[in-house]
């Protein structure tokens, strides 16, 4: 953690790890057990974990919680405030133990727009893009774009996020020149 940036305002607990070039802002706390890859940027008022897995390059905004059972893969991006959660129907009067936890996965590359709520156990896709205030209740198709309440796909997101469009053949972005396909409601990059 030696070549890690951690605000003096901000705790580490024991049993962290973090990677080099990363930094944690001011007022955050990281939990025991939790593993932040190199390269992060972890805003103000940052909660993560315990045994929350973070990878590289990942960036953080203000006021985000990223619970224990949440798995941020490499290049993630959360908007500020958003919201994860880790148990499906919680009851102050019947607490629950980890067991109980159902696991959200934040594949490679997806965007969270600021508010957003993640509700537990489900996966965002890879590069998928969650619009501000949406309210994700089921899995996210990997490069689709999702907003509302609850959130659906209004569309899909290059990996450089241009918007793409099929028209029944392969569709190339704009803005990128990557080029990808869609077979029923997957769409994957042609490499």
């Amino acid at each position: 953690m030696s070549e890690a940036f951690v605000h003096p305002s901000s705790y580490v607990d024991d049993g962290v790890e973090i990677g080099a070039g990363t930094k944690v802002w001011h007022f955050s706390h990281v939990m025991s057990g939790t593993r932040i890859g190199a390269g992060c940027t972890l805003g103000q008022n940052v909660l993560v974990g315990p045994n929350a897995t973070v990878g590289d390059n990942v960036k953080i905004q203000n006021n985000v919680s990223v619970y224990e059972g949440v798995v941020l893969e490499d290049d993630v991006f959360c908007g500020p405030s958003c919201v994860f959660t880790n148990v499906h129907r919680p009851r102050s009067g019947f607490p629950t133990d980890a067991s109980a936890y159902r696991e959200t996965i934040v594949r490679r590359g997806v965007t969270i727009g600021a508010n957003a709520t993640i509700v537990c156990g489900h996966t965002l896709g890879e590069y998928a893009c969650v619009g501000a205030g949406a309210v994700v209740t089921k899995d996210v198709p990997a490069y689709a774009l999702v907003y509302g309440n609850p959130a659906r796909v209004h569309g899909y997101l290059c990996r450089c996020g241009a918007p793409i469009a099929f028209d029944g053949a392969p569709a190339s972005c704009a803005a990128c020149g990557r080029s990808y396909r869609k077979v029923a409601d997957r769409v994957e990059i042609i490499e």
